[in-house]
């Protein structure tokens, strides 16, 4: 009979999506054997992921890795790896917003911070995009309080809100706001905004490419000659970011975007990139937000613009609305992002070990 090694971790919801925090210390320091580990746990590569306990679905297939940090100002480190779920690829290039919702009570729950009050503030380093982010995690005499009347919109019921203020997150991989110093330009004459907030996108208008941005995401997912042709204007504008070939890589990220229908100030469509997101990430929610506010981009005709410099952007998705706080200055292409803050919210699901077999650590 194989061995088998238990590695301790939490199966967590993190926002709208699902997935193990690890402490990062009880995986391998070597990045091979840790994928390796990681596909294992996850079930990877199959359609079904049926000998993990991956969820068959790139929203359940993510993976957290926190550990305490050496940093000044900052409690704990996070890598991100989002794990294929049909190819055995772990790519840890991108970030989750979402995930990210569950690092502060994981961080809690694993004694790496203190509890302090009724409100618990952990500071987080992410290390897929170098940037800071302040978690405030509802907390009591016991730990973390996961019950509240919190809802988001693509996860049933309520919860504690967990308050997300994210810092540093212009130019998260290229290193600047619009990293070809371009408000809109044309990738095989469709208009784009090629920009960086919290993750590298390439957003257009739904219109340009024969959508009305309103398609849910089956119908978008069936459309192959659609998908080809924005795949196509995404390596170009990988290039053009300065992120080289994007091949096989999750950044840069894509949406789509048409004017609100509702309440929102504007609507969108995010892909992941291979597939439609059944709701909507964080950090592309930060940067779509940007977009909708700025002015000489694609967003322009399309979205609703709250005035001042400090405001709410509500952006609607397959699943409802994302809110996102937004504080800007400036305004077309010498803008400034100064902070973009989300509520979002987490429930730990299940604590024990994950078996792996012994072998693929070896």
């Amino acid at each position: 009979m194989t061995k088998q090694v238990s590695i301790p971790c939490i199966l967590m919801r993190g926002g709208t999506s699902k997935g193990p925090y690890f402490v990062t210390t009880d995986l391998p320091d070597d990045p091979a054997k840790r994928d390796q580990a990681l596909l294992a746990i996850m079930g990877s590569p199959d359609a079904r992921q049926i000998d993990g306990i991956g969820g068959a679905d790139s929203l359940t297939s993510k993976v957290a890795m926190v550990s305490p940090s050496s940093r000044e100002g900052v409690d704990v480190d996070y890598l991100f790896a989002q794990v294929s779920v049909t190819e055995a690829i772990v790519d840890t290039a991108p970030s989750c917003g979402n995930i990210l919702s569950g690092v502060g009570p994981f961080a809690i729950e694993r004694g790496m911070v203190p509890v302090t009050g009724a409100e618990t503030s952990v500071t987080i380093f992410n290390l897929n995009t170098n940037s800071r982010i302040e978690a405030i995690v509802q907390t009591d005499e016991e730990g973390v309080v996961y019950d509240g009347e919190a809802s988001i919109d693509g996860v049933p019921g309520t919860a504690a809100a967990i308050r997300l203020n994210f810092m540093d997150i212009v130019g998260s991989k290229t290193g600047s706001l619009l990293p070809t110093g371009h408000v809109t330009e044309q990738i095989d004459g469709v208009d784009v905004t090629l920009i960086d907030v919290a993750v590298p996108m390439m957003i257009f208008r739904a219109a340009d490419l024969g959508k009305t941005g309103y398609e849910t995401p089956a119908e978008l997912d069936a459309d192959a000659a659609f998908f080809a042709r924005m795949e196509a204007m995404r390596k170009v504008a990988g290039e053009r970011m300065g992120l080289g070939n994007v091949t096989g890589k999750v950044i840069p990220k894509v949406a789509m975007l048409a004017q609100p229908q509702d309440q929102g100030h504007i609507a969108a469509r995010y892909f992941v990139p291979q597939k439609t997101h059944a709701a909507f990430a964080v950090t592309g929610g930060l940067c779509v937000a940007t977009c909708a506010m700025l002015a000489g981009s694609v967003s322009d005709g399309l979205a609703v613009r709250p005035e001042g410099d400090d405001r709410l952007v509500l952006i609607e998705h397959p699943s409802g609305l994302l809110d996102i706080a937004l504080k800007t200055a400036g305004t077309g292409a010498n803008s400034q992002v100064i902070s973009g803050g989300a509520i979002r919210t987490a429930r730990k699901l299940m604590e024990g070990d994950v078996l792996v077999p012994a072998g693929l650590l070896d």
